[in-house]
C-alpha cells in the first residue's frame, strides 16, 4: 500500500469523523421501514441521490420491478408494491487499469414495532459511544460508510483506475431481495463487492441461510361456562409442539455439515428458534375464552450448500411425525405457510478480496480481523450464486438489531469506514489528482 496515500486517508478520516456520524444521524432520522407489501424508502433514497450529485456522481433512481427481465426471473418474489420505493445505483468509471468494485447496502429497515423504546427511534440519540435509532446498526451506518468513502475520494481528489459502483437497494428485509436482484439485472456489477452490513468488524465471506414458517394450530374454541367445562382448546397442541421442538433442532444439527467458516459456532451452527406465538388479542377489552387457534412463527438457519428442497422435506417429515405421534390431539392437521422466500446460505467465490481487505483492516485495527461466516442471511447470495461475484460483509458493531433501542457503536463505524476507504483505493487502484 502507498504509505503517503495511507497517511492522507488517515488524516482525512480523523478530521471528518463528525461528518461521518452526521450522515448516519441524517439517515436514521428519515424513516424507511419495509412493511410488505409496501415500504417507505423513497425519502432516504432522495437524500442519498442529492449527496451523490454534490460530489459529482450521477445516480440513477429506478423501480426494482422495472429492471429488464426481473418479472420473469425465477428469483423474483411477487406481491410487492414499489411505489415511491426506488433503487439507487451509480457508477463512477475508472481511468483504466484497475479492478472494479460495488459498495452495496440496503436502505430499508424493519418497523419500529410495538415494544417500547427508551430512545426516540428516529432521534439518532448519542450516548457515549452509541448512536441509537431504528436502522442505526442494520444498516444505515453501513450506507453512511459507503457514502462517506465517495465524499472522501472527491474531497481528496483521488481518481480510481477501476470503476466504483455505489448502490442503495430497497426491500431487503423480510426476505425481499428483489432490490438486490434488480441491481444485478440493471448492470451495477463489478469484479467484487463489499456489503457494509454490521459484521462486528469481521470479514464475512459466507452467510447462513434462513427459513421462516408460519404454523397454525386449530381446535374447537370454548367459553369458560360451557356445559362440559373448560376444554384443552389449542394449548395442548402448542405444548406438544414446543416439547418436541428440541428434536427438530437436534435433527438439524445432526444432518447439517458445519462449514469451515462457522467453526466458532460449532455448538449450534444451525439454530432453531420460535420468534412469535399468537393466540389472540390481549387485555380486558377481550373476552376470556379458551383459544381455538394459535399461530407460531418458526425460524431456522442453514449452512452454505444446503438446498431448499432438502430443508423443506426435512421439516415436513418432522411435522408429519409430530402429528402422527398424537393423532387424537391433532384432530385438525396444522397448516404451514412459508411467508417469505427461502434465503440460502452461500460462500464467496475465491479471490484476493478477503486477503486485501484484511490487510487494510489490520492497518486500521492494529490486529488482523476475524474471518468468519456471518450469523444470518441477507442478499449477498445473489452475488455469490447468481453472478459468481466475490462478495463479503464488512461493517461496524452494534446491538439490538430488529429490537427496541437498536444502536451502533460509533468508534466501530469510524474504523470500518477508514478500512473500507483504504481498501477501495487499493482494490480499484488510486491515483492522486
Amino acid at each position: 500500500m502507498n504509505s503517503e496515500l495511507d497517511r492522507i486517508i488517515c488524516e482525512y478520516v480523523d478530521r471528518h469523523q463528525t461528518r461521518l456520524i452526521e450522515i448516519v444521524s441524517d439517515l436514521v432520522k428519515i424513516p424507511s421501514a419495509n412493511t410488505p407489501p409496501v415500504g417507505a424508502e423513497g425519502a432516504c433514497q432522495s437524500y442519498l441521490a442529492g449527496a451523490l450529485r454534490r460530489v459529482g456522481w450521477h445516480p440513477e433512481l429506478y423501480r426494482p420491478d422495472k429492471a429488464a427481465g426481473i418479472l420473469e426471473h425465477p428469483l423474483f418474489w411477487p406481491g410487492r408494491d414499489y411505489s415511491d420505493r426506488p433503487n439507487l445505483g451509480a457508477r463512477r468509471p475508472g481511468v483504466g487499469g484497475g479492478r472494479s468494485l460495488v459498495l452495496s447496502g440496503h436502505i430499508d429497515t424493519v418497523p419500529v414495532g410495538s415494544v417500547p423504546w427508551t430512545h426516540d427511534p428516529f432521534g439518532a440519540d448519542i450516548e457515549g459511544n452509541r448512536l441509537y435509532g431504528r436502522g442505526a446498526n442494520d444498516m444505515k451506518a453501513g450506507v453512511a460508510t459507503n457514502l462517506f468513502v465517495l465524499e472522501a475520494l472527491h474531497d481528496l481528489g483521488i481518481e480510481l483506475r477501476g470503476d466504483l459502483i455505489f448502490e442503495s437497494v430497497v426491500d431487503e428485509e423480510f426476505g425481499g431481495s428483489n432490490g438486490t436482484l434488480a441491481g444485478r439485472l440493471a448492470g451495477f456489477n463489478a469484479d467484487a463487492a463489499v456489503f457494509s452490513e454490521p459484521s462486528f468488524l469481521r470479514i464475512c465471506p459466507a452467510q447462513r441461510g434462513g427459513r421462516t414458517a408460519h404454523i397454525e394450530f386449530r381446535a374447537p374454541a370454548e367459553g369458560i361456562l360451557d356445559e362440559n367445562g373448560l376444554g384443552p382448546g389449542v394449548v395442548t397442541q402448542l405444548s406438544h409442539f414446543l416439547s418436541r421442538l428440541s428434536g427438530f433442532a437436534d435433527l438439524r444439527r445432526q444432518t447439517a455439515v458445519p462449514h469451515p467458516l462457522y467453526q466458532r459456532h460449532a455448538g449450534d451452527p444451525v439454530p432453531v428458534a420460535v420468534t412469535k406465538i399468537w393466540t389472540g388479542p390481549w387485555g380486558t377489552q377481550e373476552p376470556m375464552a379458551v383459544p381455538g387457534s394459535c399461530r407460531v412463527e418458526l425460524y431456522w438457519q442453514t449452512m452454505p450448500g444446503e438446498s431448499q428442497q432438502a430443508i423443506d422435506d426435512q421439516f415436513s417429515d418432522w411435522m408429519l411425525g409430530l402429528v402422527a405421534s398424537a393423532p387424537k390431539l391433532f384432530n385438525v392437521k396444522p397448516s404451514i405457510k412459508f411467508p417469505i422466500r427461502w434465503l440460502p446460505g452461500s460462500e464467496s467465490p475465491k479471490s484476493a478480496l478477503v486477503e486485501e481487505l484484511a490487510a487494510c483492516a489490520s492497518a486500521v485495527l492494529g490486529n488482523p480481523p476475524a474471518i468468519e461466516g456471518i450469523e444470518g442471511p441477507g442478499d449477498i447470495f445473489l452475488f455469490h450464486e447468481l453472478c459468481g461475484i466475490p462478495a463479503v460483509y464488512w461493517g461496524a458493531r452494534g446491538a439490538n438489531t430488529h429490537a427496541a433501542d437498536e444502536y451502533v457503536e460509533i468508534d466501530s463505524v469510524i474504523a470500518a469506514t477508514h478500512a473500507l476507504l483504504l481498501f477501495v483505493c487499493r482494490w480499484c487502484g488510486a491515483k492522486l489528482g
